[in-house]
């Protein structure tokens, strides 16, 4: 019997892992939504399995590993015939794009970005610089012109932060009618879990937390233990620091010091219990994208966050609609984490404000009927939606042409080897 559902294909940059990064979270949150609405769900990758990625049969949906540069996936994208690919990161859309357009036409083409990979990248290059980045950074990247080429090419484009999507309509002129703003997507906080997580005096130290492997990430533990920490070790001498997070480095194992409370964990078992147990997060970050799954995280367990105004694009516009203190500024970030940590009262009105924020821009409800309603919308009307993005035709025609022949250069390449 044939079944008529909705059918997904969703192409990952890499087998999704919750416990080791915001994207893996993301990323289930996505096939959870889709999940929802009775549709079946393919998951296909040509990144080599892990011992942390989720088991997706486990959830109903068919794990298949594919292949770069080979036609095999023509033959199994034809098969499958889904109504609905989503790629996951635009060099996915790059390398798989063009073939889901020439073997299924009429299938919707989504693209969920994570974050801004070349703004994330163009941040980077200005602060190894010691400079501001700025739109000439950014409209002159490399990269952005990637990027920015897979959005138009795609059907759909999901955006995490509003801050990107301002960024996207007001920089690059994208189309809004090509952006869906899907952020974290959370269930609401109830007043019974928030009763039961630790109060100030149930917790102590302090903690950060994220994949080794993300830049930012790693240059945020380098920042604190060079700039931040020992600012913070002077004012509170029995306080430490527990950093947690996957994939950690030889250069990061080589910090760990106890005796000055600066103490490398690695992978937690328990993200959420450590954070949790700690009094305040810090997370002194001096670029990125997105929005930050730690900042997100340190709100759902109640615990106060010291952060950069990089840290809470996207969350916040200032101080006071922060869970916690915002500065750029070492002996800033130390003060507000020392005032944080030891003001029962100030700690209590953060972890009230990050509640809010939780519950005011993140509830699951308030997005995910939005994006069915632009899918469903987008496949009635498809052929004229493609019509009204004369750019996306261009470059879907141009990348096609020259994409193709580098791919089967490619793959005619390896046969023979």
């Amino acid at each position: 019997m044939k079944d008529d559902r909705q059918h997904v294909l969703i192409i990952g940059f890499v087998w999704p892992e919750p416990n080791s990064s915001a994207a893996g979270k993301r990323m289930l949150e996505l096939i959870h939504l889709f999940k929802d609405q009775g549709w079946k769900v393919t998951f296909a990758s040509p990144a080599t399995e892990t011992a942390h990625m989720s088991k997706l049969e486990d959830m109903g949906i068919d794990q298949v590993s594919i292949k770069m540069n080979s036609s095999t996936f023509d033959d199994f994208i034809r098969e499958l015939s889904p109504s609905i690919v989503l790629f996951d990161r635009f060099v996915v859309e790059e390398q798989f794009g063009w073939r889901v357009a020439e073997q299924c036409p009429d299938a919707l083409r989504i693209l969920d970005t994570e974050d801004l990979h070349f703004l994330r990248r163009a941040r980077k290059k200005a602060h190894n610089e010691n400079r501001a980045c700025t739109n000439e950074d950014l409209l002159s990247s490399k990269d952005a012109k990637r990027e920015i080429a897979s959005i138009f090419r795609s059907d759909l484009s999901l955006i995490i932060s509003d801050a990107e999507m301002e960024l996207l309509q007001n920089v690059f002129d994208v189309d809004k009618r090509l952006l869906q703003y899907i952020p974290f997507l959370l269930d609401p906080l109830t007043e019974e879990e928030k009763n039961a997580l630790p109060d100030f005096s149930e917790r102590s130290d302090f903690v950060t937390i994220g994949n080794f492997r993300h830049s930012p990430n790693m240059d945020s533990v380098k920042n604190l233990k060079k700039k931040v920490w020992p600012l913070i070790r002077k004012q509170l001498p029995d306080a430490q620091l527990h950093i947690y997070g996957a994939y950690v480095t030889q250069e990061a194992e080589q910090m760990h010091n106890p005796k000055k409370g600066f103490l490398v964990k690695g992978r937690a078992e328990d993200a959420k219990q450590v954070v949790s147990n700690a009094k305040v997060l810090l997370a002194p970050l001096r670029f990125g994208a997105g929005l930050k799954g730690k900042l997100i995280e340190a709100m759902q367990c109640g615990t106060p966050t010291v952060t950069t105004s990089m840290g809470v694009e996207g969350l916040a516009s200032n101080e006071e609609d922060w869970g916690g203190r915002i500065a750029d500024d070492p002996k800033e970030f130390s003060d507000a984490a020392q005032y944080l940590y030891s003001d029962k009262k100030a700690w209590a009105e953060a972890q009230n404000k990050g509640f809010s924020i939780l519950n005011d821009k993140f509830i699951k409800p308030n997005f995910d009927k939005l994006l069915i309603k632009k899918i469903v919308k987008l496949q009635k009307h498809l052929q004229e939606h493609r019509a009204q993005n004369f750019t996306g035709q261009m470059l879907m025609h141009h990348t096609a042409e020259s994409t193709k022949y580098m791919g089967r250069w490619i793959e005619a390449k390896n046969r023979n080897m």
